[in-house]
């Protein structure tokens, strides 16, 4: 497995998201702890060195089950994890809450679920409104001067945002939505952060799964599953984005590649400071997936899959986008 840089931070340049291990997409069948544990293992096995949780996912049990998985291989791997969508002053899970208080509430938890001492990259989950960027920078840069958390992170952030921060304290790593169906972030985001020296880790690189290949249409989604009511996945815009998904195929079929690993094999190209999580709690999709760092685009390939029209639809419902920092 390649590995890039994300500011100082070293990682296998495909990591593993652990969102998924704790529900949110219900098309792949329903929870299974042994085989979310068991695929955080085989993705240490292969190589991977990036795993990506969240204490909102869940709440708590995605890091319940990264912390259990990396018992006695934690020097294998770099954990990443987020704060600020849970209060811990009676708010709860769903909250914003990026205040000092609340950070340093938070690592403690994240530390006990995660079994661990460090945190190697701890990001802001998103953009807290109420709490001035500067104030939550400086308190993550507390907590690496005690070395509890390694580097920094923001996720979803302004390039104003980030500018904000890092002048407060070195920010490794910018985690955004990005995929051949997602490309907001290649006008401002990216030169921002190569200006600044800090790393992007796309996520959903494969489209909320759609990349893979797998969803035909709006009956392979469960009533129960997130994208049911997400604008992406529903009525016209449906039919629009498959029809992406066919010419991925189409590419994939040249070099004998899945949707899914041609997708990935595409954001490889796209910097050597890039490191997608695409996320699973499947073995085979996670081996189908690390996959894809051995796949080579030729430069005709590469530019036809750039070429394509992204997604029709908002990424997200009016509820969502509204967390957003513009």
């Amino acid at each position: 497995m390649k590995h890039v840089r994300l500011g100082s931070l070293e990682v296998s340049r495909i990591g593993l998201g652990a969102m998924t291990m704790a529900g949110t997409y219900t098309s792949g069948g329903g929870l299974d702890n042994d085989e979310s544990i068991r695929t955080v293992r085989r993705a240490l096995d292969l190589g991977v060195t990036h795993i990506d949780t969240a204490e909102i996912y869940g709440p708590y049990l995605s890091e319940e089950l990264v912390g259990q998985a990396v018992q006695g291989r934690r020097d294998e791997v770099r954990i990443a994890t987020k704060f600020g969508l849970v209060s811990h002053a009676g708010g709860g899970p769903g909250v914003t809450d990026s205040s000092p208080a609340n950070v340093r509430a938070a690592v403690e938890g994240s530390l006990r679920r995660l079994r661990t001492d460090h945190i190697d990259l701890y990001y802001q989950h998103r953009v807290d409104p109420n709490t001035p960027i500067e104030e939550t920078a400086g308190a993550v840069a507390e907590l690496i001067a005690e070395g509890k958390v390694r580097h920094f992170g923001l996720s979803e952030a302004s390039a104003r945002t980030i500018r904000r921060a890092h002048a407060v304290q070195p920010v490794s790593a910018l985690q955004t939505e990005y995929s051949l169906w997602t490309r907001d972030v290649e006008a401002e985001i990216l030169p921002v952060l190569r200006e600044l020296g800090i790393g992007f880790v796309p996520y959903s690189p494969l489209g909320h799964g759609l990349l893979t290949g797998q969803i035909r249409s709006a009956a392979d989604i469960p009533d129960d599953d997130w994208r049911k009511t997400n604008p992406r996945f529903v009525g016209e815009n449906l039919e629009r984005n498959l029809r992406l998904v066919e010419e991925v195929r189409a590419i994939g079929a040249e070099i004998g590649a899945t949707p899914a690993q041609t997708a990935l094999a595409w954001i490889l190209t796209r910097g050597d400071d890039i490191a997608p999580i695409p996320g699973t709690r499947r073995v085979a999709r996670m081996e189908e997936n690390t996959a894809a760092d051995a796949i080579e685009l030729t430069t005709d390939q590469a530019d036809r899959l750039t070429a394509l029209e992204p997604a029709s639809g908002n990424r997200h419902d009016d509820a969502n986008m509204v967390s957003i920092d513009t």
